[in-house]
């Protein structure tokens, strides 16, 4: 395991569904203000879990005080050997809470399904496995997008992502299997997210306002559950009613 990686955060996040032509003008806007983090470009592919009847989606959707989710993250496609994150995201009163422990690709599924002995024995692992003895979650969709990672030059606890060509599949639900999916946004459509563990900065408010950028609730798992199981769910009733 590195220990040179974070794997405790506290945030706020706030998200935005972009333009092509708003993400360009806000690209030129905060450029003396923003430079590319360490991570930069990255290919993001994470493996959500749920229970067999979606509770814990359910349940987000629901806007509750607390939520929580529980996915299995790499960067790129893994193969045999290579490290993925499991990451345990708790969303309380407004705050993100995300916690995460690093483990091998070929690993990560048998510890997840009961293979203890696998766990390093921190804290965290005892959180993920607190909540897989409740859940008993399994994967249910995997989810991929290409993003850009920005912090800010006099904040570097501000950072600024940028996620395009978002993309899922609920079937081969292995990260090694490849990145390939369907398409989950129109076209040049850009999802921003803004991490940030107090308020934003003035420039970035009189920016936002400038371009008509508004705030938005948008979960990538909670599209997919919504427009795709969901509304399947719904027709399937209709049909049979």
């Amino acid at each position: 395991m590195d220990n040179s990686v974070q794997r405790s955060f506290k945030r706020y996040e706030k998200k935005y569904l972009l333009t092509q032509e708003q993400y360009k003008a806000l690209l030129d806007g905060m450029n003396e203000h923003m430079k590319l983090d360490k991570y930069g470009r990255t290919t993001n592919c994470s493996l959500y879990y749920d229970t067999d009847s979606w509770e814990l989606i359910r349940k987000s959707i629901e806007k509750p005080v607390y939520k929580e989710k529980l996915r299995v993250r790499s960067y790129g496609i893994p193969k045999t050997g290579d490290s993925v994150f499991i990451e345990l995201k708790k969303k309380y009163d407004g705050v993100v809470y995300k916690r995460r422990t690093e483990m091998a690709s070929e690993l990560a599924e048998r510890y997840l399904c009961g293979a203890r002995r696998l766990s390093h024995g921190d804290q965290i692992c005892r959180e993920i496995e607190w909540f897989q003895d409740r859940y008993q979650a399994r994967p249910r969709v995997y989810i991929a997008y290409d993003r850009t990672s920005y912090a800010g030059v006099e904040d570097p606890e501000l950072r600024i992502t940028f996620d395009r060509n978002i993309r899922f599949r609920d079937y081969a639900l292995d990260l090694r299997k490849g990145d390939f999916g369907e398409r989950m946004l129109p076209a040049g459509t850009v999802l921003m997210e803004i991490k940030i563990p107090g308020t934003a900065p003035l420039w970035l408010a009189h920016l936002l306002s400038a371009l008509e950028i508004r705030p938005t609730s948008f979960s990538k798992y909670g599209y997919y559950y919504k427009n795709n199981v969901l509304s399947k769910n719904l027709k399937e009733g209709i049909h049979s009613a």
